[in-house]
C-alpha cells in the first residue's frame, strides 16, 4: 500500500487571482478571488487524505490575515509555508531503493487561471 501524496502548492496566482495591489493580502478581511479548479480539486485531495502544502511569497507578518482569508475562502490545507521568494522553485527528492521511479513531479499553470485540467483550457 502506498503512503498518502504530499502536495505543495502556490498560493497567489496559483489557487488564488493574485492581488493587483500587495498591501491587501495584510488585511484580515480581504476576499481572496479563489481561481477555477482550485476548491474541487483540493477537496479531492483532502478526501484521498494527501497532506497539502501551501506555499506563498507573503511575509511572516502577513500570516494570521492569511489563514483567515484561507479559512474565509475555504480553502483546505494541512501547513501553510511563508516567505518563499519569488524566484525559480526547485525541488530534489530522493529515489525509493530499488526503484527508479520519481518521487518528486512538478506542474507549471498559467498565473490565475486556477487547476483546471488541459481539455478545460
Amino acid at each position: 500500500m502506498s503512503k498518502p501524496k504530499t502536495i505543495f502548492c502556490d498560493l497567489d496566482g496559483t489557487l488564488t487571482k493574485h492581488p493587483a495591489d500587495a498591501t491587501v493580502i495584510q488585511d484580515p478581511n480581504y476576499e481572496l478571488e479563489v481561481l477555477p479548479g482550485t476548491k474541487e480539486i483540493m477537496n479531492d485531495w483532502d478526501r484521498k487524505r494527501y497532506y497539502i502544502v501551501i506555499t506563498t511569497g507573503r511575509k511572516e507578518s502577513a500570516r494570521e490575515a492569511t489563514i483567515k482569508q484561507l479559512q474565509r475562502a475555504g480553502i483546505l490545507y494541512d501547513q501553510l509555508i511563508m516567505g518563499f521568494g519569488g524566484g525559480d522553485r526547485i525541488l530534489i527528492n530522493d529515489r525509493k531503493p530499488n526503484s527508479d521511479r520519481d518521487t518528486a513531479y512538478v506542474i507549471n499553470v498559467d498565473r490565475n487561471k486556477g487547476l483546471i485540467d488541459d481539455k478545460e483550457k
